[in-house]
């Protein structure tokens, strides 16, 4: 324990994860779905609403649902889309901006597909399922143009193939290079942090566990209980607009 620092203060969860990150020289942060509903982005399995409600999203973010309807699938992501460019990063987000000027190196993994994270400022971003806002050829995988909200299914300018979102869709794989290099940054950081996720879906949610194995310190913010809660160093309970910047403060 550090000169000065009461046992009730490292008692603290709060006060325990702020002074391993302090100390930290490699951070790796994981954040999920939760961190973007903060911002009024509809996680992925809630409801449809609108034209929407009565498809099922798990449904239509898929290979074949593109392969049998392009059109429809393209109309879903404009949708979305929309409501991604009227969101705003949120305090949790520019929180783990402020963090990433504060740590020799870091890394943060997403889950989420929107960019706010960009937006709010962080530089170091594996999109580990993609973009929504960028567009590839469904047949070569080039990226062909940032996504716009024009409902018109895009074409390849090289090869004439409909435009496909740049997004990881249901049984496809991880892209390699952010599977290779968020597993090797959560092999080598000192302190993991899991934010917004329900540490549920693989391979992300073995992140966490690969950095547990290589002796991370790992902290979990999030308002309910998940599978990670168990092993977590610290757990900080609530939202992550609310959390990290305590936390943040608590660093000083």
């Amino acid at each position: 324990m550090a000169s000065g620092e009461s046992s009730a203060a490292t008692s603290d969860p709060l006060a325990r994860a702020a002074q391993q990150l302090r100390r930290a020289r490699s951070v790796v942060v994981l954040t999920g779905a939760g961190i973007s509903a903060e911002s009024g982005i509809p996680t992925f399995r809630e409801a449809q609403t609108g034209l929407w409600a009565r498809f099922d999203a798990s449904e239509l973010a898929t290979p074949e649902a593109f392969e049998r309807d392009p059109q429809l699938v393209w109309s879903w992501y404009a949708w979305r889309r929309r409501l991604v460019r009227e969101a705003q990063p949120n305090p949790g987000h520019f929180a783990l901006t402020e963090l990433e000027t504060r740590v020799a190196q870091f890394t943060l993994v997403t889950q989420n597909v929107d960019g706010l994270h960009q937006r709010a400022g962080n530089r170091r971003v594996i999109e580990y399922h993609g973009s929504l806002m960028r567009t590839l050829c469904s047949r070569e995988g080039i990226t062909i143009a940032d996504a716009v909200e024009d409902e018109t299914l895009p074409r390849c300018h090289r090869c004439g193939a409909p435009g496909r979102p740049g997004v990881v869709w249901f049984g496809e794989l991880i892209p390699a290079e952010a599977l290779e290099c968020s597993a090797s940054a959560a092999r080598e950081c000192n302190v993991f942090m899991s934010v917004g996720t329900s540490s549920l879906v693989y391979p992300a949610a073995g992140l966490a566990e690969a950095a547990l194995r290589a002796g991370a310190y790992v902290i979990e913010v999030n308002p309910a209980a998940t599978p990670l809660t168990r092993l977590a160093d610290a757990v900080l309970r609530g939202p992550s607009g609310t959390v990290l910047p305590a936390l943040l403060d608590a660093m000083h």
